[in-house]
């Protein structure tokens, strides 16, 4: 198959990936315990999408986020370090009245009972993005929009939003969308698991962790998720230490035709797998994951997606996309924060291009994403 990997337009005046979504300014504890015993706290910022865009900048892309801050310090602060990074904040909205979310949390990692997060963000100015007040023209200028569920529960208007830049249309980029069920967000009942398997299924590509599968929707298992997942080209299944599958296809019959170009590359031409349980043209590929040894368990998920929508832009096959989207998560789960410089290109397509037995070997601990590291270090513990 040919032509760009994703979307049509001419790469050279195109924005890569649009993103949007709430960043927020993030408090870090200056030691482990709990939140009522933590004497100081570090700032830095954290937000999905931001995070996602800033991981693909730094990875060489031309990214953009978009998303609504208050005109408050807090929301410089948000503006300046993404902006940092080399990502394009042009579209960024200041609200007068709202302010800029914050949060803080514990040291320990995000999924034991010992991890506390204390959320300032209702009524903040991300959550009044609705679909009477963001710049379209620059939502849908990239060749690809990349969405989170984390949006849908901000606001009723925010889910607004997302089934407004979800919803089928001449033109429309290829829609990235990562499920990030996040239930403490939601405003009550079960209508969150519904709601995100909607705007999952209006989607072209999918990322969905086995876990939150299992809490949103009573999924169990890859084959089953992509079952309730049929329409996207590609549902990318996270499964933690197992890795993760990849179901791709061609597009279906429909509305989607019009963005052909876009999100039949997505799915990943010259790729190699079985034919799968999930939709009869699906081409399955599982790709393990990569031994890490971890210093914070924060920021992982985002790094994945970008890294694997930074190999989706570049063409390449999809275990590779996986072995960069593992790859990039090893940048960050080997750091403290959210968000850390990748590795140099060459030195990630080195590494992912490892045959299986290497790759099965490699360990990875903090400071490897160094130029000076080369993939001769496999080694093994």
């Amino acid at each position: 198959m040919s032509g760009p990997a994703a979307g049509t337009a001419d790469a050279a005046t195109t924005t890569d990936v649009v993103c949007l979504g709430e960043s927020m300014v993030t408090f870090l504890p200056s030691q482990p315990g709990r939140l009522a015993d933590v004497p100081s706290f570090g700032r830095g910022i954290g937000g999905a999408e931001s995070n996602v865009a800033c991981a693909l900048a730094a990875a060489g892309h031309r990214a953009a986020w978009v998303g609504r801050v208050g005109a408050d310090g807090f929301g410089d602060h948000l503006v300046e370090t993404i902006a940092s990074y080399g990502v394009d904040t042009s579209a960024v909205r200041r609200d007068p009245v709202r302010p800029t979310g914050i949060y803080f949390r514990t040291a320990t990692d995000r999924g034991t009972d010992t991890h506390e997060v204390a959320y300032y963000r209702a009524g903040s100015a991300a959550s009044a993005m609705s679909p009477d007040n963001v710049p379209y023209e620059d939502l849908l200028a990239g060749r690809i929009l990349h969405l989170s569920g984390i949006t849908a529960a901000l606001s009723a208007d925010c889910l607004a939003l997302l089934r407004e830049l979800t919803a089928p249309r001449p033109g429309r980029p290829l829609v990235s969308f990562d499920v990030n069920h996040r239930p403490h967000l939601w405003r009550g009942g079960d209508a969150d698991a519904s709601v995100l398997l909607e705007l999952a299924r209006r989607a072209d590509l999918v990322f969905v962790g086995e876990d939150e599968a299992e809490e949103a929707w009573g999924i169990v298992g890859a084959e089953a998720i992509r079952a309730a997942l049929p329409e996207p080209a590609v549902v990318v299944v996270k499964r933690g230490s197992a890795g993760a599958t990849v179901f791709a296809s061609g597009l279906r019959p429909g509305p989607r035709s019009s963005n052909a170009g876009g999100a039949e590359n997505a799915a990943g031409a010259g790729s190699t797998g079985a034919e799968g349980a999930g939709n009869a043209a699906d081409t399955v590929t599982l790709v393990p994951a990569l031994r890490v040894d971890v210093v914070a368990a924060v920021g992982a998920g985002d790094a994945f997606a970008a890294g694997f929508l930074s190999a989706t832009l570049r063409g390449l096959p999809v275990r590779e996309r996986v072995r960069h989207g593992h790859l990039m998560a090893a940048a960050v789960l080997t750091v403290p924060g959210d968000l850390t410089d990748p590795p140099a290109r060459d030195h990630a397509d080195r590494l992912a291009a490892l045959d299986d037995d290497a790759w099965g070997r490699l360990r990875l601990g903090p400071g490897w994403t160094a130029a000076d590291r080369a993939p001769e270090e496999v080694r093994t513990p």
